[in-house]
């Protein structure tokens, strides 16, 4: 949905400024979609390279995480962990 351009500019003004005042971002659905299925990926490729294909098999488990912030704590977790189970403790 579009709106007129006024209201546009009228609401891209109110969210420059919630921004600065709260200094928070505004990230849109899609922003955060697209930032989701990159942790996703990172994180495939992150088990597989460290654990193999048994790795993978927790890969659905991960998948049905949508916190952001938990997923890239797995992602940076996986450096450090020294099994799948060390792993899961951090999400589950």
């Amino acid at each position: 949905m579009r709106l007129p351009e006024e209201l546009e500019n009228s609401f891209w003004q109110e969210v420059t400024q919630y921004e600065e005042e709260k200094k928070m971002p505004y990230i849109t659905s899609v922003e955060k979609r697209g930032i989701r299925e990159g942790l996703l990926q990172g994180i495939e490729i992150a088990l597989e390279l460290k654990f193999g294909s048994e790795g993978l098999t927790i890969l659905p488990e991960i998948v049905q995480i949508q916190n952001v912030e938990i997923l890239r704590a797995i992602l940076t977790s996986i450096k450090t962990v020294n099994t799948l189970e060390e792993l899961r403790q951090i999400y589950q």
